[in-house]
């Protein structure tokens, strides 16, 4: 049985709970990655398959919530943000809980000022080697409320294990990202390690390690990103890749096979398994279903999409990246950035500010088509709220208990 996590009710959903939990009982084993359509008459919504709240959130936000229910007269530190969501790092500040650093990695408290009753809890991304030892340094177990996602923890196990059989790691990720910095600190720990950004650097790298670029290329493009000493010639005869799990799979999986193919070019396809481990299988399972349940809705026709999370979560800006291809699409942290059926703010990732978009809401035709969908840290009530913020710009709309009788009955 699935394990079971308490979540406030402040995050808990109507609309999109009764949803979900019908698609749970038609499709129990996840294979129908088709969206639904909750139908409010002038308007409609695609809802996918696969989004929002995954395991390692439910568990980081069991965890903290628990932890302060049951501790209130002690000084409870996040170490950063817990996930990134504004909604949520803002109701834990407002029950208490400061932050030590920010997610830049910046102090914002020293460590060295805390004393070992207080508590300090580790976020989703996990933590580095250099903060827990910091943290142990002050009389607090850096494991003691630890949240760190469980897929996170099996990516830094495999990669302890391929340092230890003297694999370099490969790792695909945003090298300021908390958690590929937690990463990149485990796996230097055990292994000579180097992050790539996308295929396009695996690309970069490929080349560097094929002698088709001059050495001073690794220095440019990843010297800022890979552990002291590294030599691309010498540490990549043997390795492995992991990730970031919030980065696109298919990305992930495009950054192995390039990594791959060079090592086939360098040595031979028959001795590919002496110098490149296959890694495929630590790949976070929830977001590949999400991204997978994304390309679902790619494959339905839609007017506009809508992206819920916050501004710094990179599965969301994932999610953006895949729907925008298609749809007209605006990502926004909550339904406080819809101003009026002509006005929306969004996050644009490319130039990474909030944008303003006039007449986004297109006057035909109807009904109209919304594609909707959230990142894996934002709480369903969110979308909830973006729906009815959207139904509050049309007349004669279908009431939500009738739109929702289609689901009712399938449950």
């Amino acid at each position: 049985m699935a394990k079971k996590f308490d979540i406030p009710e402040i995050y808990k959903s109507d609309i999109i709970r009764r949803v979900k939990e019908s698609r749970q009982i038609l499709d129990p084993r996840k294979k129908d990655l088709a969206p639904v359509m909750v139908d409010f008459g002038p308007v409609r919504f695609l809802v996918p398959r696969h989004f929002g709240f995954c395991y390692g959130v439910e568990n980081a936000i069991d965890i903290a919530y628990r932890t302060i229910a049951e501790n209130p007269d002690k000084n409870i530190y996040l170490l950063s943000e817990m996930i990134h969501n504004p909604n949520v790092n803002r109701d834990l500040i407002s029950r208490g809980v400061r932050f030590l650093f920010e997610t830049s990695g910046k102090p914002i408290i020293q460590i060295n000022s805390l004393n070992p009753d207080d508590i300090v809890i580790v976020p989703a991304f996990g933590t580095t080697l250099e903060i827990q030892k910091e943290l142990e340094s002050v009389g607090i177990n850096p494991y003691q409320y630890d949240t760190t996602c469980p897929f996170v923890v099996k990516v830094w196990k495999r990669g302890s294990q391929l340092g230890k059989k003297e694999n370099t790691l490969v790792i695909h990720g945003k090298h300021t990202h908390e958690e590929t910095r937690a990463t990149f600190s485990h796996s230097a720990s055990v292994a000579a390690a180097v992050v790539v950004l996308n295929p396009e650097e695996a690309g970069i790298l490929a080349e560097i390690m094929l002698e088709k670029r001059p050495l001073s290329d690794f220095d440019t493009y990843f010297g800022h990103k890979s552990t002291p000493g590294f030599d691309p010639l010498k540490d990549l005869e043997k390795f492995g890749v992991i990730n970031q799990t919030t980065m696109l799979a298919t990305e992930t999986k495009e950054v192995m096979e390039i990594m791959r193919a060079a090592v086939a070019e360098k040595y031979g396809e028959e001795k590919v398994k002496e110098h490149f481990a296959d890694t495929s299988d630590t790949l976070c399972y929830a977001t590949n279903e999400n991204q997978g349940a994304t390309l679902g809705l790619l494959e339905a026709k839609a007017d506009i999409a809508l992206i819920v999370g916050g501004y710094n979560s990179s599965n969301t800006m994932h999610l953006v990246e895949l729907l925008e291809q298609k749809f007209p699409s605006y990502h926004v942290k909550d339904a406080t950035e819809i101003k009026s059926e002509l006005e929306i703010h969004h996050f644009d990732q490319w130039q990474k500010k909030v944008l303003v978009s006039n007449n986004w809401l297109p006057d035909e035709p109807r009904p109209l088509t919304v594609a909707i969908t959230s990142g894996a840290s934002c709480p369903d009530v969110l979308v909830d709220e973006v729906i009815l913020k959207v139904l509050s710009y049309f007349d004669e709309t279908i009431s939500v208990e009738k739109a929702l009788e289609p689901f009712a009955e399938a449950g």
